[in-house]
């Protein structure tokens, strides 16, 4: 046997538990899970004329539910809400502990620490917050109890309790963010930065002519990353709201921060319609992968542009 061969076979060797371990959790999965989304499949199938093939009917009857549409439509407005305050906060920090700061090593743990606390847990915490630490403030917040206040002041009631989801997702994955946007921004020569402090450039234009278009490969990743990581949002959305609270569309009453993975979770296993619930996760992973390609071909031709 060459060097060649031994050096292949070691490699297939090492990755074969993690190829075995691919197709067996997402693979296989995927491929059933896509066929019973034409089916009938659900635990009391043998009552209801026995297990059968449907076309697309669960498809169809998906599209005329009202709380999947609004789902759909609210993990849009929490996905761009999401993306826009995760990557300005992570990039603000980020500049922030790469300057010159004092202790700013330290800085960079506390803010990467909610990272590591898991969705279920972080979600009760800020419920917590949201329903008692901040009502307790009193006249200091005036009419902002984000959660269920269907007599919200200041804000409609699905509306504050968006914007809350927005806060403790913002507050989690910024810091995770930020690490991605320091490695960038401490690859940037500081041969660039002196030449152009020479120069006489200001803080600002070395941040817009030197430090963005160089870290332009950075922004490509967070963006994916926030974009996959908010379409998908589910734990902190069943620990904080649990969907609610409720609304009205079309005359039926549906959850109002029902993000479209709890929707799913919900048809599958709350309405016992695992094939139906196993259709809308096929179009959710349709339309997920059509945004994620359109948004890194968007950011590939920006950075050639930067």
């Amino acid at each position: 046997m060459t060097k060649k061969s031994e050096a292949n076979l070691v490699f297939w060797l090492f990755l074969a538990p993690v190829l075995f371990a691919f197709l067996m959790v997402m693979v296989i999965p995927f491929i059933m899970g896509s066929f019973y989304a034409f089916t009938n499949w659900s635990s009391s199938a043998k009552l209801d004329g026995g297990f059968r093939f449907v076309g697309f009917e669960n498809f169809v009857k998906s599209f005329q539910d009202p709380s999947f549409l609004y789902a759909f439509g609210i993990t849009f407005v929490y996905t761009i809400l999401n993306m826009f305050f995760i990557n300005i906060i992570a990039f603000s920090l980020a500049l922030l502990v790469t300057s010159e700061l004092r202790l700013k090593h330290l800085y960079r743990v506390g803010f990467f620490v909610p990272n590591l606390i898991g969705g279920l847990i972080l979600g009760y915490i800020w419920q917590f917050i949201f329903n008692n630490a901040i009502p307790s403030l009193g006249s200091l917040i005036p009419a902002l109890k984000f959660l269920a206040d269907p007599n919200n002041l200041m804000l409609g009631k699905n509306t504050s309790a968006l914007i809350a989801m927005v806060i403790v997702g913002t507050w989690q994955y910024a810091g995770y963010i930020m690490m991605i946007y320091i490695a960038a921004i401490e690859n940037v020569p500081q041969e660039l930065h002196e030449a152009a402090k020479i120069d006489g450039a200001t803080p600002w234009i070395r941040l817009k002519a030197i430090t963005i278009p160089m870290a332009a490969q950075a922004f490509t990743v967070t963006m994916f990353l926030t974009l996959v990581n908010s379409f998908k949002q589910f734990d902190v959305n069943v620990s904080l709201t649990s969907g609610g609270p409720s609304t009205m569309l079309f005359g039926k009453p549906i959850l109002g921060t029902e993000l479209i993975a709890l929707n799913i979770y919900n048809t599958a296993f709350i309405s016992n319609n695992l094939a139906q619930g196993q259709a809308r996760a096929v179009v959710f992973f349709l339309v997920l992968a059509i945004i994620s390609i359109i948004q890194v071909y968007v950011n590939k031709k920006k950075e050639v542009e930067l």
